[in-house]
Parts: structure tokens; sequence; C-alpha cells
């Protein structure tokens, strides 16, 4: 395997060819497929057409392209699990897109299904695009699978609220368990983080799981700075009310959630089998553990699924060992430091950069895009569905973030 030095560290290169690139309905979409013994997973983040001046039309032709390379593969949309919309501005351009997906899922007759969804103000990188969506489905092979939505009550009077739900995956005798874009009720982030964490353990009880089976969560605030403290704070009273331990992965990130009623959603992935999936917390000698300075979540959680296995990649930044923000304005070291860490926490499970089947970059100033992407480029972070967006990062001094899924044959 080819190697590069950075930071007195080597970083694997991934050894695999790129992964496929569809043009297709004037969009770009980049695919990543998994074969799994009772499935095949596919990845894959899309990029809208370049003549399509506005959200709307936008939002059409991607609908129109992932439609398109799904059946193409065997699949439809209701192979879809989860679904991750990027929007550049939420409030003009929200209905729009809505709008103009359900016309095309309906002309496809695909109206019922209901992935798990989350739509955030995180504006992409490449400054044509009004959105850039992200979606993972499941193909089950030979043995069928069953997907379930479960609706939550409502949190609160709003409309959004009023859509919460999670879906439901049986894939052998193993359930799998994806909902986004969950909100709390309350007057601040500590009563909100409170109630959209309860929200989704409802909705895990719904489904015969517990909130000890969730591996994985996301949680976007509209005010990182003013909240992430006390975000941090309610998520550990819940997590210690529950014994929850080890802790999953998460990324904590700045983003607008759809209702200007709430300043936080959160978004869970859990598993759960007749015996229990092994699990790795998975640590790096480049990074300290978050929780010693207060912040509930692992690094990574590694998890032998029955169908693959996967390594979820905490949101990962400049840090160093003793938990400190490395290389304080200058983003190219940061950069590099955000790498090493990622192929530290990957190299410890036997994986590399190689293995990644999605990941998200998120960038403080858009103006460094393009340092970005050739420092991306330079250390083999590619050949992958990547989405790369604009958000604040949860520490003052840190410039970028990302978060990655890589998965090993089982």
């Amino acid at each position: 395997m080819n190697r590069v030095p950075v930071d007195d560290r080597m970083i694997p290169l991934s050894p695999r060819p790129a992964t496929e690139t569809i043009r297709t309905h004037g969009c770009s979409i980049v695919l990543r497929r998994v074969e799994g013994p009772g499935a095949t997973e596919f990845f894959l983040h899309c990029q809208p057409a370049d003549e399509a001046p506005d959200a709307g039309r936008q939002a059409e032709a991607i609908y129109r392209a992932i439609v398109g390379v799904l059946e193409a593969a065997g699949g439809s949309f209701e192979s879809v699990v989860t679904e991750t919309v990027f929007l550049r501005n939420l409030r003009a351009n929200i209905q729009s897109v809505r709008d103009a997906r359900q016309r095309v899922l309906a002309a496809g007759g695909n109206t019922s299904h209901r992935p798990a969804t989350t739509e955030i103000e995180q504006p992409p990188l490449d400054e044509r695009a009004c959105l850039e969506v992200s979606v993972q489905a499941v193909l089950p092979g030979e043995s069928p699978a069953r997907f379930e939505t479960i609706d939550a009550s409502a949190a609160c009077g709003c409309d959004e609220c009023a859509r919460a739900h999670g879906l439901r995956i049986h894939l052998g005798d193993e359930i799998r368990f994806h909902a986004g874009g969950l909100c709390g009720p309350g007057e601040n982030a500590y009563e909100q983080t409170l109630g959209m964490f309860g929200l989704a353990e409802e909705l895990l009880h719904q489904a015969g799981m517990e909130f000890r089976d969730v591996v994985r969560t996301w949680i976007h605030l509209r005010e990182m700075d003013r909240d992430y403290a006390d975000l941090n704070r309610a998520r550990r009273e819940f997590f210690a009310a529950r014994g929850i331990d080890p802790v999953p992965a998460s990324t904590g990130i700045g983003g607008g959630p759809v209702c200007d009623a709430h300043d936080l959603c959160l978004g869970v992935y859990a598993v759960k089998a007749g015996r229990p999936p092994p699990r790795t917390v998975m640590t790096s000698p480049t990074l300290n553990e978050a929780g010693q300075y207060g912040a509930d979540f692992v690094r990574g959680m590694k998890v032998v699924e029955a169908n693959r296995i996967a390594l979820h990649v905490s949101g990962t930044a400049s840090i160093d060992e003793h938990g400190r923000t490395a290389h304080i304005g200058d983003f190219e070291a940061q950069a590099d430091r955000m790498l090493v860490n990622i192929a530290a926490l990957l190299d410890g499970q036997g994986a590399s950069f190689g293995d990644v089947v999605y990941a998200i970059t998120y960038l403080k100033h858009p103006a460094d895009a393009a340092r970005l992407r050739l420092k991306l480029r330079e250390r083999g972070f590619e050949g992958f569905p990547h989405a790369l967006v604009a958000a604040p990062i949860c520490r003052p001094d840190l410039l970028c973030e990302t978060e990655a899924l890589a998965v090993l044959p089982t």
C-alpha cells in the first residue's frame, strides 16, 4: 500500500480505483457499492445539474438522477434508508425542494416510502449548488428485508415535529433503525437536547430497541458557540441516567434545522440482533478521548453487523493527544492533522481510506474550499461519496472537521 508522510506520520493512500461517477439528468452522482452476504448497500452523493438555475429545478434533476441510478441497480427509491439534504438557503428553498421531490417520486409510484431524512442548512461548497443530496440504500439478496416506518408522537405543535419518524429494517435476524431531523421542545438548548433524545428513545422503544443499541448520532446546532455546552451537559445527564456505556460515536456540528422553533436536531443509527453485535470503541494514539473535556462521544465505533463490519468515525478535527486544538490559525496544518487522526482511527481496525464508503467534511470558512480540495487530493482522501459543506465547528479555533463511515467485509 502506498503511503504519504503527513505531520511526521504516514497516511495510507487508497489502494482501490476511484468510485464510479455517473452523469445522468445533468447531475453528477458518486456511487459506492458494498456487497454483503445478505444485501447490497449503496452510498450515493448527488450534485445538481449545471444548467438548473434554482433550487426547485436542481432538486427535480437530483431526484430523477437518484431514482434512475437505483433502478438501474435493481432497486428503487423504496430501497433508500437514509437521505440527507444539504441546503444553501433552507428557509427560502425548502418548500420548492420538497415539492420537486414529491413530483419525481409520485411519477414513479414511490410516495408511501419514508426514509430517515435530515434536511439541514449547510451550504454546499460548490457555489452553483442550491442543494446536494446523499442517500444510503439497501437492496436485499436472497432473503427479503422488511422496511417499517415508525411514527413518533408530536413533541410539540409544529408541523416538523408532526413529521417525525424512524425507519426499522429487518435484515435476516438483525434489526437496524435510522431516524433523522428529530427535535425536542424546550426554551433552551439544554431542554431541547433532553427532549430530542427522549423522542429518539420513544421511537427506539416502538422499534423494540433501547438507546444502548444506538451506535451513532448526528447533532446539528443552529447556534454552535451559544449552545454546545448546554448540549454536552444535557447529553451527559441523559446517558448517565440510562447507564449508556460505551456512549455512541457522534458528530456535533453547526447547521440550521428546518423549524425556527427548534435550535437543535438529532439523527440516530441503532442496530440489534439476537446475539448483540460485537462493538469495539475505536481509539488513536493521536487523539485523547472526548469525554475528558466534557463531550460524551467516542472517537469511533466498530460494529460487527450481519452484512458488514462498520467503522463509524465521529466528527474529527485537528485535535492533539491532549485534547488541545493543534495548529491554531494554520488551515493546511489543521487539515493534515484531521486526516492523520482519521487515518489512525481506521488503521487501528485494519482499515484505510480505501475502505471509506461515505464522508462529510465541514468547513468553517468557504473561502478555504480550494485549499481543502487540494489537501484531500494530496492525502488520498477520495474515491467515495463525499459531501463538502460549510458549517461552524464545535470550537472557534477549529477550521475543518470530517466524519466518515468505512466498511470491511464480514
